[in-house]
C-alpha cells in the first residue's frame, strides 16, 4: 500500500509517498480502509522531531482516520468488517490502510461523513476537553478564543456556545473573522491592541475563561485581560513563540492558568475520553456543532499541506483522501 514515510526527522520537503508494508490485525487491533485522513498541527511538528513524542525512524506520521473496517483480530468484538469507523491513534494515519487498537475505534452514526469525524477526533476533543474539564465553562460565562479562524477556534467557538457561554473570537485576517462570526461568535476581534478590545469587550470585567492555542505576543495580551476567578487554558503555541508567564499576575488578578494536553489526556481517562466523544457526536448530529473543512486533497500531497497548517495558512480542517 502507499503511505507517507518519514525516514528521518527533518523537514518536511523530506516526507516521500512511497510503499509501505501491509498493516495486519490481530488480537484487538482493526484494520481500516481510509477514507479521510485528518492532518493536525501536531503532525507537522512530529516529523520534524520537535513535537514531545519521538519515533523510531521510519515511520507514518498521523493521527486520525476515517472509513470502513476491513479486518479485525481474533479478540475484537465491539465491530466487525464492514462498519464505519473512526479512529484516534498516535501514528499511521497517512496511509491507504491503518492498523488501529480496538479501544481507539468509534462506530460512525449514519449521517456522520468521515471527513467531519476526524475533525471531530482531535480537534473538537481538544476544545471539548478543554473547555468542560479544563476551563469547566459555565453558562453565562465569558470565552475569549484566540486562532479564532483555525479548527480548534472555531471547535471552542461552537463548544462554547452549545455550553451556553457568550465567546469572543479573535483571528488575524478577515477571510478568518469571517470563520468566526459564521462559527457563532458574539464578537470578533483582531490581534491589534487586543488588550484594551477585550477592556472593551468585556465591560471591564475580563475573561472568565481565555482559550489560546497561538503563544506569543498574543497570550501576553490575553493573561493581561483574565478576569477575577478566570482560567486561562494553554492549548499550543502556533505562533512559535512559547511565552513567558509573569506570575504575579495570576496572583493580583486571581485568575488560573491550566495546561490542556489532550493526547496524554485520551490515555490516562479512556472513559472519560469516550463519554466526550459520545457527547460531541450527540451534538453533532443535533446541529449544534459543524466542522469547517476547508478542502480534501490527494495523501500524496501530505507535505505541501501541512506546511500550509504549521504557516497558520489553513482555516478549518483539512483532509486527505487516499
Amino acid at each position: 500500500m502507499k503511505a507517507i514515510v518519514a525516514r528521518d526527522y527533518g523537514p518536511l520537503d523530506n516526507l516521500v509517498y512511497a510503499d509501505w508494508p501491509e498493516p495486519e490485525a490481530k488480537g484487538r487491533s482493526v484494520v481500516i480502509q481510509a477514507e479521510a485522513i485528518g492532518v493536525n498541527f501536531p503532525d507537522g511538528l512530529l516529523v520534524q522531531g520537535l513535537y514531545q513524542m519521538k519515533p523510531p525512524v521510519p515511520f507514518v506520521p498521523g493521527m486520525e482516520v476515517a472509513g470502513r473496517v476491513v479486518a479485525v483480530g481474533e479478540e475484537v468484538r465491539s465491530v466487525k468488517v464492514g462498519d464505519r469507523v473512526a479512529a484516534l491513534g498516535n501514528l499511521g494515519g497517512y496511509a491507504e490502510r491503518v492498523a488501529a487498537p480496538e479501544g481507539s475505534v468509534l462506530p460512525l452514526p449514519d449521517g456522520v461523513t468521515a471527513s467531519d469525524a476526524c475533525a471531530l477526533l482531535c480537534g473538537y476533543g481538544t476544545s471539548h476537553y478543554a473547555l468542560k474539564q479544563r476551563g469547566q465553562i459555565k453558562p453565562g460565562e465569558t470565552l475569549c478564543v484566540l486562532g479564532a479562524g483555525g479548527l480548534t477556534g472555531t471547535a471552542a467557538i461552537q463548544i462554547g456556545k452549545a455550553m451556553g457561554a457568550r465567546v469572543i473570537g479573535v483571528a488575524s485576517s478577515e477571510e478568518k473573522r469571517a470563520i468566526a462570526t459564521e462559527a457563532g461568535a458574539d464578537i470578533v476581534l483582531g490581534y491589534d491592541n487586543l488588550k484594551d478590545a477585550l477592556k472593551e469587550a468585556t465591560g471591564g470585567k475580563g475573561v472568565d475563561v481565555g482559550y489560546d492555542p497561538v503563544g506569543g505576543e498574543s497570550f501576553d495580551a490575553l493573561s493581561r485581560s483574565m478576569g477575577w476567578g478566570g482560567r486561562l487554558l494553554v492549548i499550543g503555541f502556533a505562533s512559535g513563540t512559547i511565552p513567558k508567564f509573569p506570575v504575579n499576575l495570576a496572583l493580583v488578578k486571581g485568575f488560573s492558568v491550566v495546561g490542556v494536553f489532550w493526547g496524554d489526556f485520551t490515555r490516562r481517562e479512556p472513559a472519560v475520553y469516550a463519554d466526550n466523544m459520545r457527547e460531541l457526536i450527540g451534538w453533532y448530529t443535533a446541529g449544534k456543532v459543524k466542522p469547517v473543512i476547508e478542502g480534501e486533497y490527494p495523501l500524496s500531497d501530505a507535505a505541501a499541506v501541512l506546511t500550509r497548517v504549521l504557516n497558520r495558512g489553513s482555516a478549518g480542517k483539512i483532509i486527505l483522501k487516499p
